[in-house]
């Protein structure tokens, strides 16, 4: 679904990622993990096509996204749902409008709203809370409302950056279980974290960046494990 070939990117005078390649499939989990600086945050960017690479290709569902005219950008994030770990919501608006903002965004006829915004709030356990302004709400509650704005366009992919940087270990368990739960309903995640206790626990592929180039990928491990569960 995703692939990633020799993609080299830089900002000046540092090389934030060189040579890229990695492909990944339809459903699947997997963290991006390296130190601060590896290229976590960057790598994501780009697949999300707010940046471009210096040199390589990004394929999503065999399109080469790197060649789409920017008026062409809008249908590719239909595909794609992003969960930030400072949550990015707005604070002036309801969980409900914050919510709604994501499928102005992608152009979705009003009277198809309600109905895409009660399922999602329902999914992350924010029903009750959907007349409430975010600061009315707890750390993990805001990362569900930002998790129910990526769902609700129905993306293919979630791309999630250190989603739960900012939130103590057991909060940060429960939003680990539910990104688990959207995964098993056909959604690929790709979360970037430094988080190895969440790594650990979650038992996922493991993409490891060090000072720009893919370090390890425990995709082998990851699909031997699944065979001999099958047997």
């Amino acid at each position: 679904m995703l692939k990633l070939e020799n993609v080299t990117k830089t900002f000046g005078k540092i090389v934030a990622l060189k040579d890229i390649n990695f492909n990944i499939g339809d459903s699947e989990f997997v963290f991006i993990t390296g130190a601060s600086g590896a290229g976590k945050t960057t790598l994501l960017r780009l697949m999300l096509r707010e940046l471009l690479p210096d040199s390589g290709k990004i394929e999503l569902d065999k399109e080469d996204i790197t060649k789409l005219p920017s008026k062409q950008i809008p249908r590719l994030r239909q595909k794609i749902g992003v969960v930030f770990q400072d949550f990015k919501v707005l604070g002036e608006r309801t969980i409900k409008e914050n919510v709604e903002v994501a499928l102005a965004v992608i152009g979705l006829p009003k009277n198809d709203w309600e109905a895409r915004v009660e399922h999602v709030l329902k999914l992350v356990g924010l029903t009750d809370r959907a007349d409430l302004f975010p600061a009315q709400l707890s750390g993990g509650e805001l990362q569900r409302v930002s998790l129910a704005r990526a769902l609700v366009v129905n993306p293919k992919i979630i791309l999630a950056d250190e989603p739960t940087g900012n939130l103590d270990w057991e909060t940060a368990d429960k939003l680990m279980d539910l990104f688990e739960k959207i995964n098993s309903e056909g959604k690929s995640i790709i979360m970037a974290t430094h988080n190895k206790l969440i790594i650990d626990k979650m038992n996922k592929r493991v993409i490891e960046l060090k000072e720009g180039g893919v370090f390890s990928d425990s995709e082998s491990k990851v699909k031997t494990k699944s065979e001999k569960g099958k047997k």
